[in-house]
Order: structure tokens, then C-alpha cells, then sequence
């Protein structure tokens, strides 16, 4: 008699979201919750205890209502998913920190005495994680350690049939199964403009050999034209960062080895992964500490460029729907504290 083998349904674990949540010790309330009151009552009683005799219950009840009522919201209370104990704690650190910082290693020198007295408090040193970039890309984190950026594709994930889309899933999870340290995946969108591009698509399409380009080429210029007219054109930007929290001399090597696992590994899902180098990432950390700035034009490809999977070069186009949108220039998004972004963003909006 042999046995029938158990499903994929049977075999599969489910692991919740949520295993990173406090426990919850005494009526559904966490530590942090439990001290947050117990600290105002324990006052409460303990000012009771000394006035008692000297002031009746009701008014002391009212005197104590206003702190009981703040007790309460902030250990039960929450805003934009956070306690509101931590966001309290967060803006009493932001009000205490300088307002204004500068880029000063050796510390900010006090002014001359000729300039005169400045009421306003001075600025303080700006202190980034990133100290510096290597030849090979890396960027040193300093007692932090190093870290290495990469930009990775996408894929069209809700197009793919229910058997590819578990096989994709399963290709990830491995490689999330295998991991030995942390890892960070940054996604943001970013504004584009295609100004540059119209102007140039508009001024090349009297040189076309044929009528029917020329038409085509005009017909595409104004297709763009309008999608940026009447949408908010945003790039989307991908990084992988991989972070080696002991640095030293030999922290490239393994960010290196683990830049290939992670290039083989993400490989199976359709995933191509590329180490940016060392012009790339310091265009990246320094677009980082400004993620204000207007929305940045792209550039054209060569006429005789092949647009790929992965496009950096320029505008990619197959007949006329397009197909990539790469740039010259790198935007900003998160890296630690700084932030840093990749190219290959993928335009979004209605191609015909």
C-alpha cells in the first residue's frame, strides 16, 4: 500500500505578518503600554494618599481627569500606524535638534569678532552615514560599515498567469530563504520630464528619409507631449543594497559575492540585478539629499541603439508605443538615512 504524497497546500507553512508585534502582557495592553498608565496612576495615588484629608474626592477627581484622559491616549492612541508615545517622544527630539546644519568635519568655527554678534543659535555640524565612495563603487558607511547599490528590473507581475506568478514567488522566497545577512529593497516614483525629448523627437523628424517616419515621429512627439500635458509622468526607481555591517578592506569582496548569490538568485524570477559603479553611486547619494528638486529631463538614445529589458541610455522605441525610458541622470530615493536612487525608471501612463 503506498502512501499518497501531500499536497503543496498541505506542505505549506503560513507564518504571520505581524510576528514583529510587542506582546501583549495584561488585558490586551503591551509593556510600553502597561508603564505609559501605570506611571500617572501610581502618581495619582500617591497624591491622593497626601491630600485626602485635606481635599475632597470629587475635586481632586477633577483635577486628576485631564492626566488621566492624556494617559490614555497616548498608551491606547495611534497615528499613521505609530503609538502616539513615540511620535510625542519624536517631535520633543525633532524641537531639540539645531535648525540649521552645515558640512563641517573638524566642527563649525566661531565667527570672527569683526562680523559681529549673531543672535540666532549657530549651525551645527552635518553629519551624513556615507563617508565616502570607492573606485569599485562601495560606499563606506564609516563605524557602520559599507554598503553596495544596485538597481534592479521589473516585471510585470500582473500580467504573468496564476503557475507563473507561484513559480516567480517561489523564486524570491528562495532567495529571501537564503539569506545570511540583511538586505534593503528601495521602490520610488519620481516626476519625469520629456521636454528634451519632444524637442528633439519634433527637430529630427524633418531629417527622416521617409514621409511616413516623419509623420510617425511627429505623431509620437505629440503623443508625449500630451501624456505630460495631462498626466503626472513618474519614474519608477528600484535598489537593492546590500550592507556588510563589519567594513574593513575586505567588506568588497563579500558585498561582491554577495552582489553575484543575489544576481543568480533573483535571475530565476526574471530579475536582473546590476552593482551600480562608482560614478553611478555617487550620483546617487548626492541626488539623495535633494529629493525636491524639479523634475529632471531625459535623454535620447542613439539612433542605432536596441532598447532592451533594461534601458539607460535614453528612449527606447519599438515602431511607436514605447517601450523604455532610461536617462542620462539618476533621481534620489532612500539609502539609510541619505537615500539613493538608480536609472531605468519605467514611465507610467497609456501607451497606444
Amino acid at each position: 500500500m503506498t502512501s499518497r504524497p501531500e499536497s503543496s497546500e498541505a506542505r505549506r507553512a503560513r507564518i504571520p505578518a505581524d510576528v514583529d508585534r510587542p506582546d501583549k502582557l495584561l488585558a490586551g495592553l503591551t509593556a510600553r503600554q502597561l508603564v505609559t498608565l501605570a506611571v500617572p496612576a501610581v502618581g495619582l495615588w500617591a497624591g491622593y494618599a497626601a491630600v485626602r484629608h485635606h481635599l475632597p474626592a470629587p475635586i481632586f477627581a477633577a483635577i486628576g481627569a485631564p492626566i488621566v484622559v492624556a494617559a490614555l491616549t497616548l498608551a491606547l492612541g495611534r497615528r499613521d500606524g505609530l503609538p502616539l508615545d513615540r511620535l510625542l517622544a519624536a517631535a520633543l527630539r525633532q524641537a531639540r535638534q539645531p535648525r540649521r546644519l552645515v558640512p563641517a568635519p573638524d566642527g563649525v568655527q566661531p565667527a570672527p569678532a569683526w562680523a559681529g554678534h549673531d543672535p540666532a543659535p549657530p549651525p551645527a555640524p552635518l553629519h551624513l552615514p556615507a563617508r565616502g565612495i570607492g573606485d569599485d563603487g562601495v560606499v563606506d558607511l564609516g563605524n557602520q560599515g559599507a554598503a553596495l547599490i544596485c538597481q534592479a528590473s521589473a516585471i510585470s507581475f500582473g500580467l504573468r498567469t496564476p503557475t507563473e506568478q507561484h513559480a516567480l514567488v517561489a523564486a524570491f522566497g528562495r532567495y529571501l530563504n537564503g539569506l545570511a545577512a540583511s538586505i534593503q529593497v528601495l521602490v520610488r516614483s519620481q516626476p519625469v520630464d520629456l521636454t528634451a525629448q519632444v524637442t528633439v523627437l519634433r527637430h529630427a523628424a524633418g531629417g527622416l528619409p521617409h514621409p511616413a517616419l516623419e509623420t510617425a515621429a511627429v505623431a509620437h512627439a505629440e503623443f508625449l507631449d500630451s501624456l505630460a500635458a495631462t498626466r503626472d509622468l513618474l519614474a519608477r526607481q528600484v535598489l537593492v543594497v546590500l550592507r556588510d555591517p563589519a567594513g574593513g578592506p575586505d567588506a568588497t569582496g563579500r558585498l561582491r559575492r554577495r552582489a553575484d548569490d543575489a544576481t543568480a538568485a533573483l535571475g530565476a524570477a526574471g530579475i536582473v540585478l546590476a552593482a551600480l559603479d562608482a560614478t553611478a553611486a555617487s550620483t546617487c547619494v548626492q541626488a539623495a539629499v535633494d529629493p525636491w528638486s524639479p523634475p529632471r529631463s531625459v535623454g535620447m538614445a542613439p539612433s542605432d541603439t536596441v532598447t532592451t529589458g533594461l534601458d539607460t541610455t535614453g528612449l527606447g522605441t519599438t515602431g511607436l508605443g514605447t517601450t523604455g525610458l532610461g536617462t542620462t541622470g539618476l533621481g534620489a530615493t532612500g539609502l539609510g538615512t541619505t537615500g539613493s536612487p538608480i536609472a531605468d525608471p519605467d514611465v507610467t501612463g497609456d501607451v497606444p
